[in-house]
């Protein structure tokens, strides 16, 4: 090869790099994220159809480009439902059990449910997540109260149930449905780290989580109660998920809640969205809002997801 032929080999491959190392570079930039979002009409009611370009998602002040809206249905829509109930809670809990049972035996034939109890800080199973509906909810038992054994702090359980949560190798949606009081005795006031543990560990997981209020009408009216479904109602909204209350009281039946959490569950999309990879290695959570401009339509979306790092 001649010097002139060798020189114009080596200004090619210096233009290649040049043109390449840009294009990898800007490739490896962002990354998919996807996240389950639920949509709703007024009042718990079948929403509008939507499409991917009504669904605008940010991050701060940047938008975020929609890669992906695809109905939780048919093929997209498996489920692992965990029901996790606080054992400190009141034994007429045993009043709800049949609403609490015909949920669970109700839910689609993909759907795999898990009954776990609140005990001693950590999630304790009675079983492993089964399509078996019937067989989890024989499983159903009275509470303890407030006597050992119960969780001094149910959102302990919260992050103990997220951190073993089997893993799947096909997309599954995976939600917690948590019945408590939302009291936490080991931190009772209005700053409870333990809460704010089980929201990050829950949005790093990509787990929704919904909650019933069950404090008994004494518990409800005091501070304390308002300070504990004021907690609730942090842990779901973070999440994506709904919170479930009759004001201050205990709810008489838990009917009307199942009921709208079934709509809910059956009115989720999985939405993808690409966002800037994160420089941290282990990833981190990432605040953002996911709303659209169709009339009669309301979104429910965690408020932080999980970006992967390098």
């Amino acid at each position: 090869m001649s010097r002139l032929n060798r020189a114009f080999f080596l200004v090619a491959i210096i233009a290649a790099i040049i043109y390449t190392v840009p294009s990898a570079l800007h490739a490896q930039a962002t990354v998919p994220v996807t996240t389950v979002v639920t949509v709703l009409g007024p009042k718990y009611t079948a929403p509008p159809a939507l499409t991917k370009d009504d669904i605008l998602v940010n991050s701060g002040k940047k938008r975020l480009p929609v890669i992906g809206w695809e109905p939780a249905q048919g093929g997209k829509a498996p489920l692992q439902l965990a029901i996790l109930i606080d054992n400190s809670v009141s034994p007429s809990l045993g009043l709800q059990f049949n609403d609490i049972k015909s949920f669970i035996t109700e839910q689609p034939r993909d759907t795999a449910v898990g009954l776990f109890y609140a005990q001693d800080g950590i999630a304790q199973p009675t079983g492993p997540f089964s399509t078996d509906h019937a067989a989890v909810a024989n499983k159903l038992h009275l509470t303890f109260g407030r006597r050992a054994g119960a969780s001094p702090s149910i959102y302990l359980s919260v992050s103990d149930l997220v951190k073993r949560w089997p893993m799947s190798n096909a997309p599954v949606r995976r939600e917690m449905l948590v019945i408590t009081s939302g009291v936490d005795i080991l931190q009772p006031g209005v700053v409870d780290t333990y809460l704010d543990s089980s929201i990050e560990d829950a949005q790093k997981h990509g787990i929704v989580v919904h909650s019933i209020y069950a404090g008994g009408n004494r518990l409800g009216f005091s501070f304390r109660g308002e300070i504990a479904q004021s907690n609730l109602g942090k842990l779901t909204s973070e999440t994506g998920g709904e919170v479930f209350s009759q004001g201050l009281d205990t709810p008489i039946s838990f009917a009307p809640y199942l009921n709208q959490l079934d709509m809910i569950l059956r009115n989720q999309y999985w939405l993808t969205f690409t966002a800037d990879r994160s420089s941290k290695k282990k990833g981190e959570v990432r605040p953002i809002s996911v709303r659209t401009e169709q009339h009669n339509a309301v979104i429910s979306a965690p408020k932080e997801v999980f970006v992967p790092g390098p």
